[in-house]
Parts: C-alpha cells; structure tokens; sequence
C-alpha cells in the first residue's frame, strides 16, 4: 500500500476503538516495526525535514515553540506531540492548526490497516505487530506527507533510541535535558537516560544541547563525535558552555511574571543574531525553552531568525497544560508536571505569579501510579497553601486515599480527599478554599480532565 492510497473511508469513532484496543504503553524495542510500517505507506517521513525533540521535561513547549517560529518564517510546518490533554487529534498539528476528527480518522486508518495487512490480526479489526504509539506516529507522517510539510517537529514519547519518532533521519536532534523519568524502561540513573535520549543523534544531523543536559555534556559529546557532527548548546548567560562560544545560544531573563498568566521578558542570543525584547504569557522556566526553540529554529532554518517574527511566534504560542490560566480570579492554572524535577519548576513558577497576593493557591493533586508521588509533594509543599487529592481517570491512577497518606506523611497536615479529579476542579474552583486562586497538576491526565470539565461547566467562559 503506498502513501497515496485511501483504501477506504474511516469515521472517527472507529479509528479511536482500534486505538483504545492495542497495546496502549508498550515499546518495542526495536525500530523494525515502525520502519516497516512507514515502508508500507511509502516513506513519507524522506518527503519533509525533521526537527526531533526528546528530554525529560520541557520537550513539548520546546517543540511547539519551534514548530511556531518556522511557521512564522513561511515553513508549512506539522508538529507532533505525545500525549493529548483531551482528545487525540491534538496529537497532530499543521501550522499550528489542530487536525480534524475526518484528517484524524483517515491518517489512523491508513496506519492502520497497513499494520492488519503485514502483520495480520489479533481479534478482528485489530492489528497485530504494532502499539499505539506506533500507529499514531505513522498516521502523523503520513498526515503531513499528505499536506505537503516542509519541516515537521517531532516530540519523542519516551526516550529516544526506540522511540517510534526515530523512524526518522532527523535534520535537528534537540535534547531540552535528562531527570529521573520512565525509570523503569530507560533506566535508574541520569547517565542511563542521558545515553538513550542521545541516540537521536545523527549523521548529519544539528544536535542542540539544551539546559538540562548540564552535568552530562561529556556523554553527548561523545555521542555527537560519534555521529561525526557539531553540537549546539543553549545555556544561561552565567553558565559555562561545553561547546565553543560561537555555537553557544545564551539567554537572559528581564523581567518575571508577577501574577498568574503574567509576561515573561527575556533576550536570547542565537548562533545568527540577538534577539531582544522576547515575551510571552508564562513562568520563568519557559525561558530556556524559548532559548532551545531559537536554537533549534535557527538550526533548522540554516540562518537568523526574523526578530519580529520570532516576536509574534511567541507571543501567540499556546502552551495547553503547561501553567495555562483558565481563569482570572480567583486564578486557575493547570499544569502537566509529573516528575519532582518538573514539580519543583511549577512550585518556583506558583510563587512567583503568586508573589503579588500575599498567599498560596489550593493545590488539586491527581498522580499516576507509576510516578514519584512522594518526591512531586514534597516539590510542590513550599508553595501549596494547602493540598486536596484526587484519582485521574486512568487505568494508571494513583488512588487518592494513596496519594492522601503520602501528602499526610509529607507535610503533617491531612489533604482534603476528593473523588476524580474533573469533579475536583469544578467543586473546588467554587469553594472558599481556593479564593487565593487553585492548581491542578500531578499528571498531564489530571491537567487535561480537569480543563475539560471547568470547561464544560462554564468555569473558564
């Protein structure tokens, strides 16, 4: 079957029954299937550049910050991200618009049924051979081949060396940087993941060392002389660059927000040319990720950027999920963070926007099994007036009555136990409690259910 074929018509809601019925967290280990996969569909993935993006934290921002600015710049650009907050079509974007339900539906059934036929079935209908994860990465190139991109942005779903995302020969490798995180599959040390997100470096490609990768520069500039290329690194004005001066990208933060949904100023100083009089509506961690998106727009674009472009890109980026305002007062912020390294990010972000009202927000807690529940509560405990706990709806959920115990162990105080956390944040977004203002985090599960339901329920009209 090649990439241009439509072998026939599929609805929505049966592309997202196949997706519900496959292997939805597994990782083959191994390239094989989604090379094969996208072989079948006719290589869409050689039709287009790719800018790739793994890191612990800070990779979807990156990446949609990156995909943006090229867009700005006149690049039909498709941007790829893992997980969707609420619907899956979120996952795939051109130009910064959302695919829709029929784009959605087809891209996943061409994958689809190319999956049944080199591989067969498990029960019919379903595809042998290939996870979720998988399919909805072929679906996404064969989405943008289909739109005639010319760059795609890819965000990594786990790691790197596996990852389905690296099907592809990427024309940027971005590595935004390396905490503890999937431990369970990349391994228990920093030195273990650093390694696996460093084999997205190739040949040929522009590897771009972002912030977090400090501690572990020898690691992937080993990697980096390895694949016979030269590395970019992107780091504060004050800190010390594994790489030659000229191919440091440096940043500097101006201003700070002093509320929630408050500006950011900052300066970034690329390979190409200063930018100056940078802004955007979000906390202070985000300004590294401006200064990596720069990096990797320069890189992919081979000069400097247009500084009034890079402006308006920014300006006008969303960031669904990642310290989104939903409401103005008493403020709401949802936030994805899922890690004690992201939680101590959000927890310096709250008390900055927070710093002007003289208190703290409720903090709505909904943490997935798998995570380091106790190390997030701790993270965020300095910055919480006080914590209520929930259970996400996931078959990974963290029973609240759990997450209960640990917040009591944590900080000594009982958390106000509630049922899921999209009937949390509607009865907490009404309660006296939260008049200082509420956050809901500990998963991108938890941020998604619950921007859904304050929605629903007219709270953030």
């Amino acid at each position: 079957m090649s990439g241009c074929e439509w072998p026939r018509p599929w609805s929505y809601a049966e592309a997202t029954d196949v997706l519900s019925r496959v292997l939805k967290f597994g990782m083959n280990l191994s390239l094989e299937p989604i090379s094969a996969l996208c072989e079948a569909l006719g290589r869409p993935q050689d039709t287009f550049s790719v800018v790739q993006v793994t890191g612990t934290n800070g990779k979807s921002s990156t990446a949609r910050m990156t995909a943006a600015v090229l867009s700005a710049h006149g690049r039909v650009t498709g941007l790829y991200t893992s997980p969707e907050l609420e619907r899956y079509p979120e996952r795939m974007e051109v130009d910064g618009a959302v695919a829709t339900d029929e784009e959605f539906a087809q891209a996943v059934g061409v994958a689809i049924d190319t999956a049944r036929a080199l591989w067969g079935e498990t029960e019919p209908g379903i595809p042998a051979g290939a996870t979720e994860f998988e399919l909805l990465t072929a679906a996404a190139l064969w989405h943008f081949g289909q739109r005639g991109v010319d760059t795609a942005v890819l965000e990594v779903g786990m790691g790197g060396r596996w990852d389905a995302t690296s099907v592809v020969s990427p024309a940027v490798a971005v590595i935004t940087g390396v905490g503890l995180d999937h431990m369970h599959v990349l391994g228990d040390t920093l030195e273990a993941i650093a390694a696996e997100k460093a084999a997205i470096i190739r040949p040929a490609s522009a590897p771009i060392l972002g912030p977090g990768t400090v501690g572990l520069e020898r690691l992937f500039l080993d990697r980096v002389q390895e694949a016979g290329t030269h590395a970019r690194a992107v780091r504060a004005m004050d800190t010390p660059s594994p790489v030659a001066e000229g191919l440091t990208v440096r940043f500097t933060i101006q201003s700070l927000p002093t509320s929630p949904g408050g500006l950011l100023s900052l300066e970034v100083s690329g390979v190409h040319e200063l930018y100056a009089d940078l802004s955007l509506r979000a906390p202070a961690y985000q300004a590294a990720n401006v200064a990596t998106a720069v990096a990797a727009a320069e890189a992919a674009l081979g000069r400097a950027l247009k500084p009034t472009w890079l402006r308006a890109a920014l300006a006008g980026v969303p960031l669904p999920g990642r310290f989104e305002l939903l409401r103005d007062e008493p403020p709401i912020v949802v936030d994805g963070s899922h890690n004690p390294q992201a939680a101590a990010v959000l927890a310096a972000a709250i008390s900055d926007a927070w710093a002007e009202s003289g208190g703290h927000p409720l903090v709505l807690l909904g943490v997935l099994s798998d995570k380091d529940a106790r190390g997030i509560v701790e993270a965020l405990a300095p910055a919480a007036d006080a914590f209520a706990v929930a259970t996400p709806e996931s078959p990974r959920a963290l029973p609240a009555s759990d997450l209960a115990r640990i917040v009591f162990e944590v900080t000594g105080v009982r958390p106000l136990v509630l049922d899921t956390v999209a009937q949390a944040a509607v009865e907490l977004a009404a309660s006296p409690s939260a008049v200082v203002g509420l956050v809901v985090t500990g998963s991108l599960t938890s941020a998604g259910q619950a921007r859904a339901a304050l929605r629903d329920a007219s709270v953030t009209a």
